[in-house]
């Protein structure tokens, strides 16, 4: 049940407030404070979704609660109420990290629109930062091959600067990691790091995805939702197999990244982001775009920079640093000591055409961990990691 709090030192603006939010939705739970201290004093002691705050009050006045607010629980998406004279302040809060300001009197569409975005996105981030707490255990560049080597490098160059990054390589080979660490690496870290796989979402869905939707924008809208490109303001939006997305939606793309703003399906409002989009496909994209599967316009917008992930097979070096990696992380994940490989096992391991990459050596090391011996030996690869 969604939390709202209302810090508002007119009673006649609280009552109003409340009528509105209750009627519209009766599993809000509303709660009131009569001025700024008050608001903070429930902000320590209790987890809203949302705030409402008057800008204007005896005390302490809305700018103060925001500031003091978001470094109490900075999650909290903030909405402030302005006066007519506090449209200047108003506008001014958005940069101190409000979610948006609404004016007095409340219109009744725009506040609710308002409220369902903000908790839309409040949802988004709590998601977010479960997901972040994984991710940086989770995604480790393993190697010290040249091509790797080269990798890091670049990233080290191109992670703090705001430059559009374009992963090529084949699948499995980890590029959603090179994503992981650029986002790691830059300004944005502590912003939301979101993830689209645009090959596994219907041609149908995926503007909805990306852009959101408005409620009855198609059969099965049954509410406003905030898209992707919205839950990555002020982060990264990954866009994995960008070479899988229709033509349409790279339309939208394209306009996002020029004007910095995105439509949500079945809507005309422009909703102004901030988002820096990193790119992977497996695909030959200059074949795409001759063959009329890709817009040229888009891929120079995403091409700033070009990372290319070689394949496994190219970095044969590196298998011995992967599986010991591997056999570290399989021994954690099904709670068992480490098994550990002969020299000759892991001679045999580089011998072998990894044509599934990273992917298809971490499937082989858990295999040959279950059923190889106490030592996994060369006679353990030859029988349970062939092809």
């Amino acid at each position: 049940m969604p939390k709202i709090l209302i810090i508002e030192d007119e009673a006649a603006i609280r009552r109003v407030l409340v009528k509105i939010l209750s009627e519209e939705n009766k599993s809000y739970e509303v709660s009131e404070a009569e001025d700024g201290l008050a608001g903070i004093e429930l902000i320590k002691k209790e987890d809203f979704d949302l705030v409402l705050c008057d800008i204007k009050m005896p005390k302490m006045d809305g700018v103060e609660v925001l500031e003091a607010a978001k470094k109490i629980k900075p999650e909290i998406p903030m909405v402030m109420i302005s006066g007519h004279g506090d449209l200047d302040t108003a506008v001014n809060t958005m940069r101190l990290g409000a979610f948006d300001y609404i004016s007095k009197p409340p219109d009744l569409n725009r506040l609710l629109n308002t409220v369902r975005i903000a908790l839309d996105r409040k949802e988004l981030v709590v998601e977010n930062t479960l997901l972040k707490k994984k991710v940086s255990k989770n995604y480790q560049m393993i190697g010290e091959s040249s091509g790797i080597a080269q990798i890091k490098d670049m990233i080290e160059k191109v992670a703090p600067t705001e430059a559009r990054v374009f992963i090529t390589g084949p699948n499995g080979t980890g590029k959603e990691l090179v994503a992981h660490w650029i986002h790691q690496k830059s300004v944005r870290s502590k912003g939301p790091m979101i993830e689209v796989n645009c090959a596994a979402i219907p041609s149908e869905l995926i503007e909805s995805e990306l852009f959101g939707h408005v409620k009855g924008a198609f059969t099965s809208a049954v509410k406003d939702r905030a898209g992707k490109f919205e839950a990555a303001n002020g982060g990264t939006i990954f866009l994995d197999e960008i070479g899988d997305m229709s033509l349409s939606a790279q339309a939208k793309v394209l306009r996002a990244l020029q004007e910095n703003k995105v439509q949500r399906v079945g809507s005309d409002k422009d909703i102004k982001v901030d988002v820096r989009v990193v790119a992977a496909t497996n695909k030959d994209l200059k074949k795409e775009i001759a063959e009329g599967n890709f817009r040229e316009d888009l891929y120079h917008r995403l091409a700033v920079i070009l990372i290319k992930v070689p394949p496994l097979n190219e970095r044969r070096e590196d298998i011995p640093l992967l599986v010991d990696y591997f056999t570290k992380k399989i021994a954690e994940e099904h709670g068992t000591s480490q098994k550990f490989f002969s020299e000759k096992a892991l001679k045999l391991l580089q011998e072998y055409d990894w044509t599934g990459n990273i992917r298809e050596l971490r499937n082989v090391v858990e295999r040959l961990i279950i059923l190889g011996g106490t030592k996994v030996s060369e006679e353990d690869v030859k029988l349970f990691a062939s092809k």
